[in-house]
Order: C-alpha cells, then structure tokens, then sequence
C-alpha cells in the first residue's frame, strides 16, 4: 500500500460518498464542459459538500456518436475537453479567437458544430505555439514528448493525420502501404504532415497540462478522481492500427469474432457490440505488458478506476464475424488472475473497481473477491426485486442510485418516455422504493440516495441529475440508441449552496 495519504486503497475499507458526472457536463462557456476554471469549481463544490469521490466517463477522444466508449485511442485524452482561456492566458489566442465557439448552446453538448469549431482554434494555438521556440512552456511540451511518443502519442498522430487524410473513414479502409504500416509509407506522411502530426502532439500535450492541474487541485480538495476504463477497444482506433497483434485481426484489420453479450431476458437477440476480441495467448506471452501500460497510463490521471464489463476477464461472448446477431456466439475462457496479478506486481496498488452488472456467474464473483475488487449494486436494479432488502448490499461493493445508461431517478420513478416497463412493473418499483427506503413520491431521488448512503457499501454514488432531481429530460444515454446521447449539461448556478448542505447534512447523517 502506498502512504500517499491520498490513496484510496484499500477500498473496501473505505466509507466515501460521491458524485457521478461526466466532464462534458460541466457548465461554462465554449459550449462544452473542460478541464478549467469550471473543473476546478466543480471540485470547490464536492469538497464543500463532503464528496470526496467524483466518477466521470472515459476521457478518450470520441468518434461514432460521440460514445466516450468508442475512443479513438485507449491513451489519448479528448481535445474537445480542452480549457481555451489558459491558451489565452499563455498568448497562444486571442480572445476573438473564442468568439464562435461563445455562440454554442449551454444547456446541452452540441457535438456537430463545437468539434469543427474547437478544432479549429486548437490548430491556431498550435501554430502560434510553434512559431516560437523560444516559448515558455516549451520544456514542459519536450518533456511531455520524451515521456509518451514512443509508447503511443506518435501512433496517435499518424493515425490521425491518416484519418483526416482519408476523410475519417476507418483504417482498415485505407490503402494497403498505410493500413498495414509500410515504412516507406509512414516515412513519406512523416515528410509531408509534419506540422499535422505536430498539431495533434500539441494538443495532446495541452490536454496533458490541463489534467495534471486538475488532478493535482483536486488532491489538494482531498477530492479522489474517480475514471472508467472500457474492457475492449474499438476496431477502428490506434492501438488496433498500430498493435493488431494484440487483437484476432488479420494484417488487413478483419477480425475472426467480436464482441458482445448473448440473448438474455432484455434481448432475445442478445448485445453485438463488434469490437475485437483479444488475442489472451499474445498478451501472456507478453506478461500483459499493454495491459500493464493502459493501466500504468490510466493511474497517473485518476485515483479509482472502474473497468466496464469485467466479467469479459473471466470468460467473454465470441461472436463470428459477419453474424448480424449476437446468437450464434459461444463462451470462451478469458486470462481471469493472470492479467491483474501482472498489473498489480508491476504497479503495486490496483484501485479497480469491477462492473459486474447483468448475468454474473460464481466464477465471476470469485476472481472478483480473490482479486480484492469492489463489484457495483445499482439501486434502480435491485429496489424492485421482491427478495432484495438494503442491508444485503456488501461492504466490497459501490452502491449508485443509477448509472450513465439508467435513466435519472426521477424519470424512473415516474416512467420516462424510453422505460421498457409495464405499468404494473413500474408503479411495483414505485411501491418498493417508498417501502424499502421509507421515501415520498415527491423526492424519489433524495430517498434512493439516502438508501445507497444508508447502506454498507464502501462507496456511494448518484449522478449528479440524481441530485438535482431532474427528470428524464437529463438522461445522459439511452443503451441502444445512437443519435442525441451524452449532450446533457448542468448550469452555472445549479451546484448551489442550498444543495451542497444538503448532501453535507445527508453524509453526516449516514457517517460517510
């Protein structure tokens, strides 16, 4: 154990509250949430209000649909989350240069006009920043260089400059000198984008600062940075360009089977995700190294990670290629210990929790608890469950009222427009939730988050639209549905006084 008094391990020691919301989702100008002022503020407030967890999504640069579950890179960090007044502040913009982006809505992320927006400003801070040499920050950028180009920024670059090059579309769509790493190739993009590949350098670079400051400002809060690492990574990012072998993919970029979950109660279909499998074997015989490295990367930004779909460690859905549904899939063993026993003897601490929701066997429980792992109890899952009663959520566990897929308390409880439930399902929810937490109707919200403080899990946690008590039309995401997800923002003022003692008076109450 590490005696940095900021440690958050071990875990299930621990007796914490938080908060869950997305960085997207802070308030503030540029039509985005970011890593600045409003960050900062945000960790002001949770500490004022005695959270000392804040969960966010995963930070990667996003593609399709905007999923932070689709990043780009499994290393790279979001530029859309970059703060531009600091850019200002170091004479790398003018503030007229922020202008267009100071039209863009508050209430809401609107993706289609902010990423060309944002992008373009980013690329005249670049420029600006290469055009002096001499520039005070510019040991701090050489330094940055020297830590991560090797390992994966200068990957990054190229696959990004490919991409653009190529009109966004997917590597393994690309001509065959590039999409199977010719030299000679790379060598010639190298020539001829070299102040492209810069630009994304840069920008990784500021992303980089501006986390750092933040993370550091938040320890100083005594407030713990709380990330969420995706199990698989796309078919179409760097890493799988630049590192096929880690993945059953061909020199070409077909993989033999994807990703996903077989027919359930939800889904007579079951889940095809599409991602590629990992090739276990390649790893092994690597002694996890990538793995190691992800998980090294991920602990110089957070404290706690949380990582999606643990089961998939155990033994995971293998679906052919080219199936349009998740049927015809079988299970096959995954690395189970060997992966985190790699990780942990490399790194020491592993402050992980595991997402163990849906259809979880013994087998999955058990390497969860050998491997000392926080599991998660979402309270809009099990309140209506008729054998289920609050003081069965375990010590080694993280109580959430929802998550980023649930939708908001409020909308549950009240049946938002995308509830699946019958009527007689939700008003029994309706039933058990003021039975079993001894709420009202008129705050649902106040009595499932009572309940999680209430509990015996070593963490609890609600979103922040969970706080606020808003209703459906603050969902965050819709499983399922790709247009429209991951927009919702809260506004300058809504973190007001009034409802961080409220949560204060709620923590001291329950002795978190």
């Amino acid at each position: 154990m590490t005696t940095d008094d900021h440690s958050p391990l071990p875990l299930h020691e621990q007796r914490m509250a938080g908060v869950c919301l997305h960085l997207t989702s802070l308030p503030g100008p540029h039509g985005i949430g970011t890593l600045g002022a409003p960050a900062h503020t945000f960790v002001d407030h949770c500490h004022d209000a005695g959270l000392r967890v804040w969960q966010f999504l995963p930070t990667g640069p996003t593609a399709f649909a905007d999923s932070p579950y689709q990043p780009l890179s499994a290393f790279a960090g979001n530029p859309m989350l970059i703060d531009l007044n600091e850019l200002v502040e170091h004479e790398l913009l003018a503030l007229d240069d922020l202008m267009p982006l100071s039209e863009l809505p508050t209430d809401h992320v609107d993706y289609a006009r902010l990423i060309p927006l944002k992008n373009a400003v980013l690329d005249i801070a670049a420029a600006q920043f290469f055009d002096q040499p001499n520039h005070a920050l510019r040991s701090d950028y050489d330094a940055f260089i020297a830590r991560h180009d090797e390992q994966w920024l200068d990957n990054y670059a190229l696959f990004r400059t490919l991409k653009t090059l190529y009109d966004e579309r997917p590597w393994y769509q690309w001509v065959a000198p590039y999409r199977q790493r010719d030299p000679d190739a790379l060598a010639g993009i190298r020539r001829q984008r070299g102040e492209k590949l810069d630009a994304i350098k840069f920008v990784q670079w500021v992303f980089d600062r501006q986390w750092r400051a933040l993370r550091q400002y938040a320890r100083e809060h005594k407030v713990w940075l709380f990330g969420d690492m995706p199990i698989y990574i796309a078919r179409d990012c760097a890493d799988a360009w630049a590192q096929r072998e880690l993945l059953r993919l061909d020199e070409d970029g077909t993989p033999d089977a994807v990703a996903g979950v077989p027919p359930d109660y939800f889904s007579e279909d079951g889940q095809l995700w599409g991602n590629p499998l990992y090739d276990w074997q390649q790893h092994s015989d690597t002694q996890y190294h990538w793995w190691v490295q992800r998980m090294r990367h991920t602990l110089t930004m957070v404290d706690i990670v949380r990582i999606d779909h643990f089961r998939g460690f155990e033994a995971f859905w293998s679906i052919p290629f080219g199936d349009d549904t998740a049927r015809g899939g079988q299970w096959q063993s995954g690395p189970n210990d060997a992966v985190f026993d790699a990780m942990r003897a490399a790194l020491t601490d592993l402050p992980v929790v595991a997402e163990d929701l849906g259809e979880i066997t013994p087998a999955v429980v058990a390497l969860r608890q050998r491997q000392g792992m926080p599991g998660m109890s979402v309270l809009q899952f099990l309140i209506g469950e008729d054998s289920f009663q609050l003081d069965q959520i375990a010590r080694d566990s993280v109580a959430y009222t929802g998550t980023h897929d649930n939708d908001t308390t409020v909308g549950w409880f009240h049946g938002g427009p995308d509830d699946l439930r019958s009527d007689d399902q939700r008003r029994y929810d309706q039933q058990q939730l003021l039975a079993k937490t001894g709420g009202n109707e008129d705050a649902p919200h106040w009595a499932l988050i009572r309940a999680a403080m209430d509990s015996a899990a070593c963490m609890a946690m609600a979103p922040m639209q969970d706080f606020l008590g808003l209703g459906s039309e603050a969902r965050m995401n819709i499983p399922g549905v790709t247009e429209n997800n991951w927009r919702w923002r809260m506004l300058t003022d809504d973190f007001d006084k009034a409802l961080r003692d409220a949560i204060r008076a709620n923590i001291r109450q329950t002795r978190r």
